[in-house]
């Protein structure tokens, strides 16, 4: 079986599609076609197509992963969701049953995600941490109940926390101070603080203090 025919994607400027014996067969990404050595007029066996349409899908599942791992940091157990979700069937827009990425793929992508340094726990907390607070503010206690969900250690938590100069009683007023219009009643702010995370006392001297 022979090579017959690369050409662009349209919709994909960086990948190609790949024609054998004059009917589309698989594509890859151009990164893929250089490493593989793919030129038109070179001959394949089925077995080697079968490991050139692995390596399509590995270079398929692991752009999606690497768009997802930019949208902003995400934790190792952010990414083992999302690469364990790609390994279960799926239906397609004719409700076809489409089978899951083999967990080999997934692995590899895994690895290389780890060794590109695009999953890091230490670097996802820090950046959980000031985004939070800059954001909209947070408890300490309830950035802990985050980061402990996104499946980072009590010991990386608390590293990214005593990296950073705020603190409760910082954040509160933040939050009080942006939210005190939508909540004018004393009851209903510290209902909504302790929603948060802050504790009783802090959410009493806070509430005090922004009176005065």
């Amino acid at each position: 079986m022979r090579i017959t025919s690369i050409t662009p994607q349209t919709r994909n400027d960086n990948r190609v599609n790949i024609f054998v014996d004059g009917s589309y067969r698989f594509s890859l990404d151009i990164y893929q076609l250089v490493d593989l050595n793919i030129k038109v007029g070179h001959d394949y066996d089925e077995s080697d197509l079968i490991s050139l349409e692995q390596e399509s899908q590995f270079g398929k599942v692991y752009g999606r992963a690497l768009e997802y791992c930019l949208i902003r940091p995400r934790s190792i157990r952010e990414i083992e969701n999302y690469l364990y979700r790609k390994t279960k069937p799926t239906r397609d827009k004719m409700g076809e049953l489409r089978a899951g990425v083999a967990v080999e793929i997934t692995t590899r992508i895994f690895d290389r995600l780890l060794e590109k340094g695009y999953i890091d726990d230490e670097k996802f907390a820090e950046y959980w941490v000031e985004n939070r607070l800059v954001r909209k503010g947070s408890s300490r206690r309830k950035l802990v109940a985050e980061l402990y969900s996104k499946g980072v250690s009590s010991l990386i938590v608390d590293q990214a926390l005593e990296k950073t100069e705020r603190n409760d009683k910082q954040e509160i007023q933040k939050i009080i101070l942006k939210k005190r219009r939508h909540y004018p009643d004393d009851k209903k702010m510290i209902m909504y603080l302790a929603r948060l995370g802050f504790d009783y006392e802090t959410i009493k001297q806070s509430l005090n203090k922004s009176i005065l």
